[in-house]
């Protein structure tokens, strides 16, 4: 039996990951809004053992007529906040932009989240890639990609210690001599940085794991070295074995410069898969999903990836040129992917990338067997290109129950996945420690 085990998120786009799931027979686009119907797939996810439920989310798409995936939906925070309570151990994972929020609003609402859920909660840290998020929070410009990330570090900083700010312990509720709080454990911030000045506390104090666990997922220069100083779980795309290999590799080693181990930080690509107990069966069924794209939507959603409008090609067409970019600091790294799998796989017109990348976006893709899909995971997991994976179904809730009743039993039976949660927390689950509270440190440096 393998000792180690890989970590495995449940990757929620509803009503699918494929951009026609909407079209597909078994999906129910309608109950995306209905809590009964998120409760029944979040319970799915957690009957597989999943280490976490993980929500994206990117605002200012322009939502069309027949293009529904990502342009539709509910605040992801609110939703894991109501997930909360009809699950016990999957994690509880969603987005926010540090670009178009403030540290004190953030701190506050996952801090909620994570006594709420027993210390369930992730924060999936974004610095919102869509120019057009700009509008809706009444900015001229969308900050560029560096700057982004700039903000971004501080404000992670900033939370960090709003989140240690009341130390758990000061709670003692000694209602005999009438005492609360032990204000020595209380700790105001007063924090004066480039992008923030902050004074005061969070009225939270440390939640169940010390702080809610960090998610980052970008792959560019800024975002492996944020990643490396502040995430504990990084989600990526990649193609190839070699590919996640490097990225891997690279990012793990950036870690001892911040004082972290390799095992601080988990590296979970995306994978898209699509699953049927024969091969023959699971290639139709991609094969199927392929043909609900009507040709506008398939145009419009490549238009997104290579930052080229599209609307009017002939499908037929092959793939045009970059445009130009204004942001010079943005190295857009999943149109280089997207570009790279084109070539790679010798993709000539428009039509066959959009239907390629349909339900991955860029990330690996596997249609298969159980056991086919397996020997792929396997492979990345025990050859130092993931430590577990992001997992993508292209619909819901027929690609999730394929993945839970198909995928999760032949990896188990592989000695490569949990048969029962370890944890009640999302911590304990991924195997993280619980971070170390920086006040409570210096506190007790300070009495020896």
């Amino acid at each position: 039996m393998t000792q180690k085990q890989m970590k495995l998120g449940a990757f929620f786009n509803l009503p699918g990951h494929h951009v026609a799931s909407w079209r597909y027979p078994s999906t129910e686009p309608r109950r995306t809004l209905d809590l009964d119907y998120l409760k029944e797939l979040a319970q799915t996810a957690e009957r597989g053992k999943f280490d976490m439920i993980f929500f994206a989310d990117i605002l200012g798409l322009k939502p069309t007529g027949n293009f529904a995936t990502s342009t539709v939906k509910l605040d992801p925070l609110m939703i894991i906040t109501a997930l909360a309570a009809v699950t016990r151990n999957i994690g509880l994972t969603a987005t926010l932009t540090t670009t178009y929020n403030e540290p004190f609003q953030v701190a506050r609402k996952f801090a909620a989240i994570d006594h709420l859920s027993g210390g369930r909660a992730g924060w999936n840290v974004v610095t919102s890639g869509n120019e057009k998020e700009a509008q809706l929070f009444g900015k001229e410009k969308h900050l560029e990609h560096a700057r982004r990330y700039e903000r971004a570090e501080e404000f992670v900083e900033l939370t960090k210690k709003l989140w240690f700010s009341i130390e758990n312990e000061a709670l003692v509720i000694d209602k005999e001599n009438g005492k609360f709080l032990d204000v020595e454990k209380i700790h105001p911030v007063d924090h004066q940085g480039e992008w923030f000045k902050v004074q005061g506390l969070l009225d939270a104090p440390s939640t169940p794991q010390g702080h809610p666990v960090i998610v980052q997922a970008g792959s560019s220069e800024a975002g492996k070295e944020l990643a490396a100083k502040t995430a504990e779980v990084i989600f990526t795309a990649w193609q190839t074995l070699e590919e996640a290999q490097t990225f891997y590799r690279d990012v793990k080693g950036r870690l001892a410069k911040y004082g972290r181990k390799p095992e601080d930080l988990k590296i979970m690509p995306g994978v898209f898969i699509t699953v049927a107990r024969t091969e023959a069966e699971a290639i139709a069924k991609r094969k199927e999903l392929n043909g609900y794209i009507l040709p506008e939507v398939g145009l419009n959603y490549l238009s997104n990836f290579i930052g080229v409008d599209l609307s009017g090609y002939d499908v037929d067409a092959p793939l045009p040129a970059n445009g130009e970019k204004e942001d010079k600091t943005n190295p857009q790294i999943r149109t280089n992917i997207i570009r790279a799998l084109a070539e790679r796989e010798g993709l000539k017109t428009l039509r066959e990338v959009y239907e390629f990348i349909a339900g991955a976006r860029g990330h690996r893709e596997i249609v298969g067997t159980p056991a086919q899909i397996a020997d792929q995971l396997e492979e990345w997991f025990l050859n130092e290109g993931a430590d577990g994976f992001n997992v993508m179904p292209p619909t819901f809730p027929e690609g999730l129950n394929d993945i839970v009743e198909l995928v999760i039993p032949e990896l188990q039976r592989r000695g490569l996945f949990r048969t029962e949660y370890e944890s009640n927390t999302l911590r304990g689950n991924l195997g993280l420690s619980i971070p170390v509270n920086r006040y409570k440190k210096q506190t007790q440096q300070t009495h020896q």
